[in-house]
């Protein structure tokens, strides 16, 4: 069944000026204000920014944010690794590609503790894939990364910039079935990639959506105000009987008016479920 949720830190006031990163000191706050608005589950954030603080690196932490997770009915089954944002797996000396490999295979078994399932790689931005030697290098990563995700029993789902039949000829050298596609709405009306051909060349490879609106060739804008191609979006995963999660990750509105925002982020987003009949979906919509 469905799942709504929200991306980790869109509940408070933003830090630091980041956009997006890991709310240090006051993530514990975020549950309950889920709750509030009845979103079932958090992304988490792994990221440079939180390295130090992010309970998901000790025991200890995990069995707070699981404690918490508990207290308030929001579960944390997804992580989006920011962290190889800051410390690419493309373009990285084999010293480093080494060790950002095995910083990989060692967030993958706290995740496995912390019951989390999937993690969610980006390529974008910074990590962006440029050419056929960063195609390669992203596919020996996930190539390398694989048993410590079976181990773990971890899903690996691959966010990109790539253009729908190169994404493809990537996805066909990973058949493995715990690689899946992210898809960003967002990142993809930017880029200006239909949603039919990215669905044609990929759909049934789709594990996850973070929900985003973007004007093309711009920035993040509230949902429904950008040039993602919501109906076609919704009509695609209505097809593919899409059973995965969807994480809010949209624009930011005034600091510290983040639950208000996130109510009219959230009535639009289901709006779209609804009219499509996604009867899978639960509670809250």
């Amino acid at each position: 069944m469905a799942m709504l949720g929200i991306m980790q830190g869109r509940l408070l006031p933003p830090i630091g000026g980041c956009v997006q990163c890991f709310p240090r000191g006051r993530w514990q706050e975020e549950f309950p204000l889920a709750a509030q608005v009845k979103l079932e589950a958090i992304e988490w954030i792994y990221d440079a920014f939180g390295a130090g603080v992010n309970p998901l690196e000790t025991d200890e932490g995990i069995a707070e944010m699981r404690r918490v997770a508990d207290a308030h009915g929001v579960r944390v089954v997804s992580l989006c690794a920011d962290w190889f944002m800051d410390f690419p797996l493309v373009r990285a000396t084999p010293a480093d590609a080494s060790q950002r490999l095995d910083h990989l295979c060692w967030l993958l078994g706290r995740c496995h503790r912390a019951g989390i399932t999937r993690v969610v790689l980006p390529f974008v931005d910074a990590s962006k894939i440029q050419d056929s030697d960063d195609a390669q290098a992203v596919f020996s990563a996930i190539d390398h990364t694989l048993s410590a995700a079976e181990k773990a029993g971890i899903e690996l789902h691959l966010e990109t910039a790539l253009p729908p039949a190169a994404f493809a000829d990537l996805l066909a050298k990973l058949p493995c079935s715990l690689v899946k596609v992210n898809y960003d709405s967002g990142n993809s009306a930017s880029l200006g990639y239909n949603v039919r051909e990215e669905f044609a060349a990929y759909g049934f490879r789709i594990g996850s959506v973070h929900l985003k609106d973007r004007v093309r060739g711009g920035g993040t804008v509230p949902l429904g105000e950008g040039n993602a191609d919501f109906p076609a979006l919704f009509d695609c995963l209505r097809v593919r009987r899409y059973g995965g999660n969807f994480i809010l990750q949209v624009a930011r509105g005034d600091s510290g008016a983040e639950l208000p925002w996130a109510r009219r982020n959230l009535q639009t987003a289901r709006s779209y479920i609804k009219a499509l009949d996604f009867t899978q979906y639960g509670p809250g919509a």
